[in-house]
């Protein structure tokens, strides 16, 4: 279990928030990750490993359009996945990967090309999602070092989110448990 995967279940659990998990190129391995730290299940609602591209529509609803002109290995697709999963599972947060870990070049994208992904609940009246981000990482390695990379990215990913989530207090509290930095 690494050190991220842990603070993000305990902000979770701090914060009394859910996550559930969209895979494609990890296979699960995020959701492995999650559910390695001792209380994950006060938090973790479950995951879609969605590896073959028409499960990203029927299961996650990734647009079907999209889809087709696009491929999968793209960073609106991560996004609807991450949304999609959040709702389909009933959670406050959604991540997702997606991209190509290799050894071949899919959907015209280099191996190594990944977008992660995060959707978060609404923090503002205008409907906006404050976890509503993707990031592109242009990954090198092999498929396993590729895979787990991409799983450190996006925990590292929603671990930001969540930390930009904490109100005032939130921060003071954990800069006074963590001496003070």
């Amino acid at each position: 279990m690494s050190s991220t995967a842990t603070e993000v279940v305990r902000l979770l659990t701090v914060k009394d928030r859910t996550l559930a998990v969209a895979e494609s190129l990890t296979g699960g391995l995020v959701a492995a990750e999650i559910t390695s730290v001792p209380g994950a299940s006060k938090v973790f609602r479950g995951s879609v490993t969605a590896y073959a591209t028409e499960l990203k529509h029927r299961l996650l609803g990734v647009d079907a359009t999209l889809l087709a002109q696009r491929g999968a290995v793209d960073p609106q697709v991560a996004a609807q996945m991450a949304a999609g999963v959040r709702t389909a599972l009933g959670a406050d947060w959604g991540i997702a990967t997606t991209g190509v870990a290799g050894p071949d070049p899919q959907d015209g994208q280099a191996v190594g090309t990944v977008y992660v992904a995060v959707d978060g609940p609404s923090v503002d009246g205008d409907g906006s999602a404050s976890g509503g981000k993707v990031r592109r990482l242009r990954l090198n390695g092999d498929r396993a070092e590729i895979r787990m990379e991409s799983v450190r990215s996006v925990l590292a990913l929603l671990l930001a989110e969540l930390a930009g989530e904490q109100t005032g207090n939130e921060r003071a509290q954990d800069t006074e448990r963590n001496g003070g930095f």
